[in-house]
């Protein structure tokens, strides 16, 4: 911990193990950010992150960077949510995450449900860079407020690449201090659980699924590319989690 608050970083890589199966060379974390691969069947990693630290809080800088090598498949989750809380230290924390899928491997990026806690300030950003023929399935979900509060300040940037071209690029800000509107019938429309679903298939460079709502309060969105956009917005965690898998399934079916 420094005067500023406290500097994390985990790192994650995963190979062909030679035999079929993924092996994980590198699995590096420690604090907020601790890692422990969880058994797993058929030739797919799995990783959970597992932080024994309240956080982040107001000055924290957090960094996880998970790379996946042709031919391996990870999935990786949280073993809990990850809540932003306001600390000692003034000013913005940061939650960056790096994603390095190869071509020809895999990735499930699958954690748990960030909260913005009452008072606190978080930026996170999450970029994932992709070769061509990469699969991946990358969810984010949002909580504004814990029972009864009102929410932190969080800034969010997602941001995806295909064999070198941009699919998605969005921010979404909310919270005291953000741009207004943000709580208005354009945006969450006064929920406050929002989330993102971003699935990338190569053989929806031929078959994309088609734009539809998913009910009132969820969309799908094929983007530029072999990949599909889900967002949705919800009045609770349980609620958006379910509208997602959801789509995920239907996603799933869409692709076999």
């Amino acid at each position: 911990m420094t005067a500023t608050g406290v500097r994390a970083r985990a790192r994650i890589v995963a190979r062909g193990d030679g035999r079929g199966g993924t092996a994980l060379p590198v699995l590096e974390g420690a604090g907020p950010l601790a890692l422990r691969r969880v058994r797993a069947s058929g030739d797919e990693a799995r990783v959970m992150v597992v932080g024994a630290m309240s956080g982040p809080l107001g000055g924290d800088r957090f960094a996880l960077r998970a790379r996946v090598a042709e031919g391996a498949r990870l999935h990786v989750g949280s073993a809990a949510a990850t809540i932003a809380l306001p600390g000692q230290h003034k000013g913005e924390a940061r939650y960056d995450v790096r994603l390095d899928v190869a071509g020809g491997a895999e990735l499930d990026w699958l954690p748990e449900q960030l909260i913005s806690a009452g008072g606190s300030d978080l930026r996170v950003t999450t970029r994932a860079e992709l070769g061509a023929g990469a699969r991946l399935v990358l969810r984010e979900e949002q909580v504004l407020g814990r029972a009864g509060e009102e929410p932190g300040r969080l800034t969010s940037r997602l941001t995806v690449r295909y064999a070198g071209r941009t699919l998605l690029d969005q921010e979404l800000s909310c919270g005291p201090g953000a741009p207004g509107g943000w709580d208005g019938p354009a945006v969450l429309g006064g929920h406050r659980s929002v989330g993102q679903l971003v699935v990338v298939r190569p053989e929806f460079a031929d078959r994309p699924p088609a734009a539809r709502a998913l009910g009132e309060c969820a969309a799908l969105m094929p983007l530029t590319g072999p990949a599909v956009l889900v967002s949705a917005v919800a009045p609770d965690a349980l609620k958006l989690r379910g509208l997602l898998d959801e789509a995920l399934g239907l996603l799933t079916q869409v692709s076999r």
